[in-house]
């Protein structure tokens, strides 16, 4: 069975249950496996089986539901066609073989493409390249909204259409306010108790209830539908009550005097102002993702074979293009520098301030920007392959994927809702029952639905998750999931791998010691080792070629070459048997060491590695090889130790080198000796005594243990299997990533739980008061004792408002 995962753009949520919504009935889709709905960030991360449905199929049943995808439209020029059969394979191709296409209309008369996509499955690269694949002709569109960029559109058309019907409610509510209050007081005259000003009043917030509020209907219904209720369901119930019984009582005028018109208008414009202004400031919590899409330039300078130089849109940059970067200018895409020397700020990426120096064979990342040197490189990675376009990638899954701090949340959602409903008619009946008045009852049950809205509950964990994620990315620390931002917290143990994590991984030969009674002198030591190791890939392997290199000494060619993994190599060199590896390795195979025993522990005492050169089956000198500790290693530590932290160092080196280099830097405990094999059963040893670990590490053989650890956090200048393996990058490959990471979570946590607080203690706290749970006590404040529906409307627009600002505060914070 395969699987698919897309991410796909929400549209109309309105809130927490809105996304429990779509989860239920994304579920109830055959082929489906797994669907996760963030409400902050507007996103739903589905995992289906791509055999048994289609993506077109999703989105009709999010669309059946009651909301929306956001999509975009591309339409260009297309050459090469000769008949009508052309025009059909182009859609053909477009519709079958791009993820993301939802249509393709070919126009052979016109030689017209129009293409309907969701942007983030697709974008306009791949549409072009599907179509010149199929052996036609493409012409780029110029003015076409491209791919998040659509996306944008489509949330700020959807914030825009919010304010356009609070700018309407609030011209209709703010006269129909100060004539109903005024005439409550006695600010006007006798006209203004006259029939025909109740006929004002409802001119007034007609256009109000059935414009403004015409969405908390619809939304209402499509919850209903779906049998479940949202937000929506309270506003319309709350505010028709008031503007139905005034409805009444305008036309049949024996039943009262007093109109309510004022309050169902109200309720509809506050409550309007607290979505539009929660729409505007939820926006700024995944603001990461739009400064890194920034950092894109539009246009990239080419340098054909004529030396002459263009400049092309960046998305016609082609793999092995030769581009020009001025001093100033951002590049376009991942590259290796042919030419020129600079100095590249590559902070937005990394979140190091200062800049690295760059000059010929260096790499090169999109997105960073050159200082004063021009650069002329060649294009590697384009498009959704480069370094920023994986970034975002990531920082957007993480910022849709839910924390497990969020299901207490989303299950107090689930029966928030109808709870409140049942409580607002239970108050109307005992206050109707025992107070003997209706109009008190009913401006209680209006209260009491309007002021318990879930939305600060729905937002409280994944807005200070989407700020969590966009501030790490700032500082060059990428968390995969918002779980892994959560788990991240509870660590009480950090394991380090030794070579390439602690140490910079490029290990140098320090010493070479012949042995007696051995012909070998250290020249000679040094060739017969290293031509063996011409056939390892290993760092200390590679450190004995390059210092023969140095030395200009000549390496003859290994033969029968086999490695044993995390032991040594063996083979022949010039027909003689050699073998090169840890000490160890030789002594389980039967030899004395006896004769090497002094040396090897003086080289290991100085924190070096030592490799043991046996030819012909006896020992015939000692190879060490030194590596250098990164200089931040020892702040890194002891900003660990600092934040409570157990560290502890997880090497296969031995464990003389390992105490040495850990004595350095200051870690608390060494497990040296270890194979790479062995790696994630001792991870596995330290969490089944109880411990939260981890695990830091670069290398492939640090993958198992990185997938093992609670998290797994991987240098970013380390392998791709490492950081495929981690829940954390430290995109810079800085050690002070490491306490940063975990001072990070530790603050989004605090503010999850702040969030979480005030959003219980909102909905605890304020729906018995709307119940009149106070009204007997005369102490209180008389707002108190009756609290009027407006105050509610104005008090629910506030809370959410209030802890999307408290999450945004993470998001402003200082630096860590």
């Amino acid at each position: 069975m395969t699987e698919k995962t897309i991410d796909l753009p929400i549209t109309g949520m309105t809130c927490a249950n809105c996304a429990m919504t779509i989860e239920r009935t994304l579920g109830r889709l055959d082929g489906v496996h797994k669907a996760q709905v963030n409400f902050a960030s507007e996103r739903a991360t589905i995992t289906y089986d791509p055999q048994a449905l289609s993506i077109d199929a999703i989105i009709q049943q999010i669309e059946q539901a009651g909301y929306g995808v956001a999509k975009a439209s591309t339409e260009f020029p297309v050459t090469g066609m000769t008949c009508v059969n052309c025009a059909a394979n182009i859609e053909r191709a477009l519709k079958k073989k791009v993820p993301g296409v939802l249509n393709a209309t070919v126009n052979f008369a016109a030689e017209r493409v129009h293409v309907e996509y969701v942007p983030g499955l697709t974008g306009i690269d791949e549409i072009l390249s599907a179509v010149e694949a199929a052996g036609y002709g493409a012409l780029r569109p110029e003015d076409t909204a491209e791919g998040d960029d659509a996306e944008q559109a489509a949330r700020r058309a959807e914030i825009a259409d919010q304010t356009r019907k609070f700018m309407v409610g609030a011209v209709f509510t703010a006269p129909l306010f100060f004539l109903s209050m005024g005439r409550d007081f006695g600010l006007f005259g006798p006209w203004s108790h006259a029939a025909w000003v109740n006929w004002l009043l409802f001119a007034l917030a007609t256009p109000v209830q059935f414009f403004t509020g015409w969405d908390y209907y619809t939304g209402g219904w499509k919850s209903l539908r779906n049998r479940s209720a949202n937000m929506d369901v309270l506003v319309a119930m709350g505010s028709s009550v008031a503007y139905f019984y005034s409805l009444a009582l305008l036309f049949h005028p024996p039943l009262g005097e007093h109109v309510y018109f004022e309050t169902s208008a109200v309720i509809i414009t506050l409550i309007k102002l607290g979505k539009m202004l929660e729409a505007r400031t939820k926006g700024k919590t995944g603001g990461a993702i739009r400064k890194l899409m920034d950092l894109r330039p539009k246009t990239a300078t080419i340098r054909t074979d004529g030396e002459e130089e263009k400049q092309i849109p960046l998305t016609m940059v082609q793999v092995g293009d030769t581009l020009v970067v001025r001093p100033g200018e951002s590049i376009p895409v991942d590259g290796v520098v042919l030419e020129g020397a600079s100095a590249v700020d590559e902070s937005m990426l990394t979140g190091e301030p200062l800049p690295v120096d760059k000059s010929q064979g260096d790499s090169v990342a999109g997105g960073t920007i050159n200082g004063e040197g021009l650069l002329l490189f060649r294009a590697t990675r384009v498009g959704r392959d480069t370094a920023l376009a994986r970034i975002i990638r990531l920082v957007q899954e993480a910022q849709g994927s839910k924390a497990p701090i969020q299901a207490l949340a989303d299950r107090v959602a689930a029966i928030f809702v109808p709870g409140v409903i049942l409580i607002a008619f239970g108050t109307f009946f005992l206050w109707w029952a025992f107070g003997g008045a209706f109009v008190p009852a009913m401006i209680r049950l209006v209260a009491v639905l309007v002021i318990a809205c879930p939305c600060a509950l729905g937002l409280a964990t994944p807005t200070a998750m989407m700020a969590g994620t966009g501030k790490g990315a700032e500082q060059g620390i990428l968390f995969k999931k918002s779980e892994a931002l959560e788990s991240a917290t509870k660590l009480d143990t950090i394991v380090f791998d030794k070579t390439g994590t602690l140490t910079i991984g490029k290990p140098l030969v320090a010493d070479i010691v012949p042995l007696e009674p051995s012909s070998f002198g250290s020249e000679a030591l040094l060739k017969v080792a290293a031509s063996l190791e011409r056939g390892s890939e290993h760092p200390l392997g590679r450190a004995m070629v390059q210092e023969a290199e140095v030395r200009r000494i000549e390496l003859s060619k290994p033969e029968a070459f086999s490695a044993a993994r995390g032991m040594g190599v063996s083979g022949r060199v010039d027909g003689r048997k050699v073998m090169v590896g840890k000490p160890g390795w030789f002594e389980e195979q039967g030899l004395d060491l006896a004769p090497v025993a002094d040396s090897l522990q003086a080289l290991r005492g100085e924190g070096k590695t030592v490799m043991l050169v046996v030819v012909e089956n006896r020992p015939a000198g000692l190879i060490a090889v030194a590596d250098r500790v990164k200089p931040e290693a020892a702040d890194a530590v002891q900003a660990l130790h600092a934040a409570g932290l157990r560290v502890v160092m997880l090497t296969g080196d031995n464990r003389e080198t390992a105490e040495a280099i850990a004595g350095e830097v200051g870690i608390d405990d060494v497990v040296a000796e270890v194979k790479p094999e062995d790696k994630s059963a001792r991870i596995k040893a330290m969490q089944d005594s109880g411990h939260r670990v981890g695990m830091v590490g670069d290398g492939i053989n640090d993958a198992p243990a990185l997938a093992q650890a609670d998290v797994g956090l991987a240098i970013g200048t380390g392998t791709d299997v490492a950081i495929e393996t981690a829940d954390v990058i430290l995109a810079s490959g800085r050690l002070k990533g490491v306490p940063n990471a975990i001072a990070l979570s530790r603050l989004t946590m605090a503010t999850v739980k702040q969030n979480l607080f005030w959003a219980f203690f909102y909905n605890v706290a304020l729906i018995p008061i709307a119940a009149g749970i106070l009204a007997p006590f005369e102490a209180f404040p008389e707002f108190l004792r009756h609290l009027h529906p407006i105050l509610a409307a104005l008090a629910m627009a506030t809370s959410s408002v209030t802890v999307v600002s408290n999450s945004l505060l993470l998001y402003r914070g200082k630096s860590l």
